[in-house]
């Protein structure tokens, strides 16, 4: 058997005596045991690993040299570098042809690392007088790539130990670790229950490892929503490193073991009308596809889907509803009630009734509930429940009864009363002298329904007057209003006109030069009764004045007749004393009758003024 070259060198050296020293000390390198690596460079796949001599240059350094060691310990030389000649050169090593760089300071750069890379290289630095040399060792380290979950089982049974899968981990150096996970849990094996198996395997031209872990496990009914992963544990230069792979969710099947029913609908409450949807389903998986539904009322059940629908519900269908498989094994059952209400107005629609009529009015509620009841007349909410034991015309108007159930969303009632309330026009005039003494208002205050047409005109010529003013139609009552400025007495006629009767009531209407009293634009019917008294006894009054003058008159005249009676006689018995007096005297008697009879014609006009 051949030596190794080294070997053969050593035994060169031995057997000269006196070799030169240069090459001794070169044999001598070559000669020496390997020696422990100080150095360690840590190097990724396919990067370049840079590895730095670990000596110092001395003086009178001639050259350097790489190589590495053989796994039985000879040398390979791959590197030369002259330090006098500037020269660098590369051994013929087919694993390295074209992939080693030497620079100046004896750094060795080796390109696309490779896993057939990790060895010992030593670094030797060659003066005329000693050969030094250095080891360093070069480990590489390649990830592995994500971890995949190959053979997937399509689906798992409760109670029976399958295949779930396989976790691949590809390419990584040094070889890695799988790990299987449940929800973020390792799984440990379990005998029967939890089953694990890994495979390592190598290829060989890269030297990179594959390593597969399968997993048998055995679900329960709590699998059915578990997240299944696995992780793989590497070394790279910076320590130890995970990858998980992506979780995975298996459909787990597991028989029934519950019944539910359901009331799907859109509200919380079911109101007639309505349409309702049963569902019912059980908890296994996969979920029963039929069923059997029990409707009250109904001794057999009725076959169906998940589904039962009834369309445009009663009161009639409250009631305990049910549905089971269709073994009749399991059972659930629930309890619906079809909310009602009913409103019935008395009377309703249109109704015509009289001014002074009494209208009974009810609205009665039947409901599943306790319902709240509420009038609205002509979109007013009314406080009190409207009631009519004497017809006005504010009774007319559009009434509405309204009820609905709170806590069923939706069931409202409504009905509806136009109430008409008619009557025969009533009038009443009134005048009034305008402020400025120069016109005077006539009013003709009108009640009645339908609002009744009215016209004026003035008594004797029949002319018709058009400049009338009327106010507001409010609650079967509005006035008509004219202003004139007579310049004689007149009678005016306001007619009133509707569907029912004609009503004409005339009033006189003194000159604008003669002064009259005022009286208000409109007064109610008490009023009316107070002015009436009012005038009664202003009459009597007058009447009882009329006759006290009556008597004073007749007392005052037999007054006067006395008192000429008795003039008479002082008048004759002073007219023969004049005849007897002397003419002088006479003149200042005459003065003095005079003076008697102005002072009697005093007295008598002064009685006729106070009388």
């Amino acid at each position: 058997m051949m030596e190794p070259p080294a070997t053969a060198a050593c035994a060169s050296c031995r057997r000269r005596p006196l070799p030169p020293p240069l090459l001794c000390l070169l044999l001598a390198a070559l000669c020496l045991p390997p020696a422990l690596g100080l150095y360690t460079v840590n190097a990724i796949y396919g990067d370049t690993i840079i590895i730095p001599c670990p000596l110092e240059v001395p003086e009178g350094l001639m050259f350097g040299k790489w190589k590495y060691e053989m796994p039985n310990g000879s040398p390979v030389f791959i590197a030369f570098r002259s330090s006098t000649k500037k020269s660098v050169q590369y051994d013929d090593v087919p694993d390295y042809k074209d992939r080693l760089s030497l620079s100046e300071n004896y750094t060795l750069s080796i390109k696309n690392a490779r896993i057939s890379d990790e060895k010992r290289f030593v670094c030797m630095l060659v003066t005329e007088d000693d050969v030094s040399e250095e080891p360093t060792i070069v480990k590489v380290f390649k990830q592995p790539s994500q971890p995949e979950i190959l053979h997937q089982a399509d689906l798992l049974e409760t109670e029976k130990l399958q295949m779930l899968g396989e976790c691949v981990a590809r390419d990584s150096y040094p070889e890695g670790n799988v790990t299987w996970y449940k929800n973020g849990r390792i799984l440990q094996p379990v005998e029967d229950v939890v089953v694990i198996n890994l495979q390592k395997i190598v290829d060989k031209s890269t030297g990179l490892f594959t390593v597969t872990s399968s997993l048998q496990y055995m679900p329960t009914k709590e699998d059915a929503d578990a997240k299944f992963s696995c992780i793989v544990t590497y070394y790279g230069p910076s320590g130890q490193k995970t990858i998980q792979s992506e979780p995975i969710v298996f459909d787990v099947h597991y028989p029934t073991e519950k019944v539910t029913i359901q009331v799907l609908s859109q509200s919380r409450t079911i109101k007639e009308g309505d349409n309702i949807t049963l569902k019912c389903s059980g908890n296994g998986n996969p979920p029963p596809q039929e069923f059997l539904f029990y409707i009250p009322g109904e001794t057999e059940g009725v076959r169906s889907s998940d589904t039962y629908v009834m369309t445009d519900v009663r009161r009639n269908a409250t009631g305990e509803y049910k549905c089971s498989l269709t073994d009749k094994s399991m059972m659930d059952s629930t309890t619906i009630t079809v909310h009602y209400l009913d409103l019935q107005l008395t009377p309703s629609g249109e109704v015509t009734k009289q001014i002074g009529e009494a209208l009974p009015v009810s609205c009665t509620i039947s409901s599943s509930r306790n319902a709240t009841v509420f009038w609205i007349k002509d979109n007013t909410r009314m406080q009190t429940s409207p009631s009519f034991s004497s017809l006005q015309y504010q009774d007319a108007g559009n009434y509405v009864c309204e009820t609905a159930l709170q806590e069923v969303e939706g069931l409202r009632k409504r009905q509806t009363l136009k109430l008409i309330v008619e009557g025969k026009p009533q009038i009443k005039m009134t005048k009034k002298t305008n402020t400025n003494k120069m016109s005077k208002t006539i009013i003709c205050n009108v009640e009645g329904f339908p609002k009744p047409a009215v016209q004026w005109t003035v008594t004797g010529t029949g002319s018709i007057i058009n400049k009338a003013k009327e106010t507001k139609y409010v609650n079967g009552k509005f006035a008509s209003k004219i202003i004139i400025a007579p310049e004689e007495n007149v009678t005016l006629t306001c007619i009133a006109e509707n569907e029912l009767e004609r009503t004409v009531t005339s009033m006189n209407v003194s000159a604008i030069s003669i002064p009259e009293y005022d009286e208000p634009e409109d007064r109610s019917d008490d009023n009316s009764e107070k002015v009436n008294d009012q005038a009664k006894l202003i009459v009597g009054i007058v009447v009882g004045l009329l006759l006290v003058a009556l008597v004073a008159g007749v007392v005052y005249w037999l007054y006067v007749k006395k008192s000429n009676d008795a003039k008479g006689k002082s008048e004759k018995a002073a007219a023969q004393n004049f005849a007897s007096l002397p003419r002088t005297a006479s003149k200042h008697v005459d003065k003095d009758l005079g003076n008697i009879e102005e002072n009697k014609k005093l007295e008598e006009n002064n009685h006729k003024s106070e009388t």
